[in-house]
């Protein structure tokens, strides 16, 4: 299978224990996360060779992030760790407790921090243009178009860049706070230019200012397929010769939501990687993100293979009656319906 560069910013995330007020909180859990850094360690955990690029800053967070991406099999080789700019950081901030709607926010500090210093430059640190270079895909989102005009750049030289039989996928990962301050019409030029494009219906209408299945289509014709995600719904792929694949969502008891969106990634490019189909692709989307979506932290393992197989050759029918719970999978196309 071929090998995977992932190309972004990882951060140090912090939380509020205990679920309480950011202003009232005495203690904060201390982790990593970034878009394309949880999408390589998804990818190496079903046996993918995966590396991340980017930038950190040469300080506590940025030596936490290469050791917990190393732990997971990630390859850190291409990272570049900066002498001066910090590595960026991110705050999660609960929702009220006593709220039936409100959800979790996010407060961003990375203005200034290492990654947002990427450029086209780095594209030529030799542990960085080998990883190109060797690649089968490279994976990259719409965060590290926002963060600054030098990775605007960088993005647009990768996509410019001859493919040379590689592949590029392109997950919009809309955020809000990060596009306040800038023109967010480049996000349909280089999602234009990616063979794969990952959207959410909710993130299609913001970016592109409509989820239409067609309208979609239209604004990005020269893309080989359009994956758009309805959340708890479906999956749909969209192809350039007009054919279309819809997968319906699992049923699953969701225990936290986070970290979903990069898990679907990571299960469906490790199926085109692996030759699969559209259908099997997406349905094996689905099913990473189901275990992600049953687990506290960012990615949940998916199942054992022979399990896995299973699931991803049943009919429509046990597809449909398939449910994934906390620490178990029930589903008819399994022997006595559980694993």
């Amino acid at each position: 299978m071929p090998s995977v560069v992932c190309l972004g910013e990882t951060m140090a995330m912090l939380t509020p224990t205990g679920n309480v007020p950011l202003a009232e909180a005495t203690e904060l859990y201390y982790g990593v996360g970034g878009a394309e850094s949880n999408v390589a360690m998804g990818l190496a955990a079903m046996g993918v060779e995966a590396h991340w690029v980017g930038r950190t800053g040469r300080d506590g967070f940025g030596i936490r992030i290469l050791a917990e991406l190393a732990s997971h099999g990630v390859g850190v080789s291409g990272v570049e760790m900066d002498e001066e700019l910090p590595t960026g950081l991110y705050v999660k901030v609960p929702a009220a407790l006593n709220s039936a709607t409100a959800e979790s926010s996010v407060l961003y500090y990375r203005q200034g921090s290492a990654a947002s210093a990427m450029s086209p430059a780095m594209l030529t640190n030799p542990a960085v243009s080998s990883l190109l270079e060797a690649a089968g895909l490279i994976h990259l989102s719409g965060i590290t178009a926002a963060l600054s005009p030098g990775c605007r750049q960088m993005l647009t030289a990768v996509l410019t860049a001859p493919r040379h039989g590689r592949l590029v996928s392109f997950d919009v990962n809309w955020r809000e706070a990060l596009w306040r301050r800038t023109d967010k019409a480049v996000l349909r030029t280089l999602a234009n230019q990616s063979d794969v494009v990952l959207v959410g219906t909710d993130e299609a209408l913001p970016a592109f200012g409509t989820n239409d299945e067609a309208q979609l289509r239209a604004l990005l014709p020269d893309t080989a397929v359009i994956v758009l995600k309805n959340a708890a719904s479906s999956a749909i792929a969209l192809m350039r010769d007009g054919g279309r694949v819809e997968v319906p969502s699992l049923n699953v008891t969701v225990l936290e939501p986070v970290g979903a969106g990069d898990a679907f990634a990571a299960g469906y490019l490790s199926g085109m990687l692996s030759g699969l189909d559209q259908r099997s692709s997406l349905r094996r989307g689905h099913l990473s993100a189901a275990c992600t979506l049953t687990v506290p932290g960012d990615r949940g393992p998916l199942p054992e293979a022979e399990v896995l197989e299973r699931i991803l050759a049943c009919s429509e029918a046990d597809w449909a009656g398939t449910h994934v719970a906390p620490g178990r999978i029930d589903s008819p196309a399994l022997s006595g319906g559980q694993a």
